[in-house]
């Protein structure tokens, strides 16, 4: 049996469209609002083909994608995490009240849980962020008594809070031993967008109809991409 492989679909290194730097990374991605991290549906709609494909996971943050996203998520520019079908992207601040008004349908958790429309195991994860504001994800893992024993399903259940928008990723940051130094990889750090921009930043659009900004967001992708078909566009956006 071959090994699988996987193929970038960037563009040209000489291409002048080309994104370069996380500047300019962050700069296309409050042009455009929101942008997935890979290939989707809808084509040119991602980091990946906006980009040269042998730079990826070389290591080097000033030229790998795949770094670029720690820096960016670590920046409080754009927030990070996985929103599109499931999967990693970014969307701007100016960008968030909308999704957070259409993907928590104007819910807060708490009244979410309330009204009994979110599971015990998502609100054991988001009762740590009443504890402090972010976590390791190890550590909430264990917090939240997912594991051995526990809950399962944990990447499964904060994906789905973070397509809802009430987790984001913060940063990536090595562990500390003993001695208060770093080592191993970089492991991901959880937040809410609350915490990063603030309460009343976040839920800006929650005046207006879920809907309202669910078709703001999709009429955007529409303007920009032209030539995308309503299916393709659903299977990206859809919350």
């Amino acid at each position: 049996m071959g090994e699988d492989i996987w193929y970038m679909h960037g563009l040209r290194w000489e291409d002048p469209s080309r994104v370069r730097t996380p500047d300019q990374l962050i700069e296309r991605i409050d042009q455009i609002g929101f942008l997935p991290l890979f290939r989707n549906s809808v084509p040119g709609f991602s980091v990946e083909e906006m980009t040269f494909g042998p730079d990826w996971w070389t290591g080097n943050e000033m030229i790998d994608p795949w770094e670029w996203r720690r820096l960016l998520a670590d920046g409080g520019r754009v927030a990070y995490g996985k929103f599109f079908d499931k999967k990693a992207g970014f969307i701007s601040l100016k960008w968030m009240p909308d999704f957070a008004n259409w993907r928590r349908d104007g819910y807060d958790f708490d009244s979410l849980w309330e009204d009994e429309l979110a599971s015990f195991r998502q609100k054991k994860i988001m009762d740590r962020f009443g504890e402090k504001d972010e976590w390791f994800s190890f550590d909430l893992k264990r917090k939240a008594g997912f594991g051995p024993g526990g809950e399962k399903n944990f990447e499964g259940v904060l994906t789905d809070l973070m397509m809802r928008t009430y987790v984001t990723v913060r940063d990536f940051r090595c562990r500390l031993n003993k001695e208060g130094k770093p080592y191993g990889w970089h492991v991901a750090v959880y937040t809410t967008p609350e915490a990063i921009w603030g309460y009343d930043a976040v839920t800006a659009a929650y005046r207006e109809k879920p809907e309202t900004s669910r078709e703001k967001v999709y009429a955007r992708v529409r303007a920009l991409y032209p030539l995308a078909t309503e299916g393709q566009i659903r299977a990206i956006l859809k919350g």
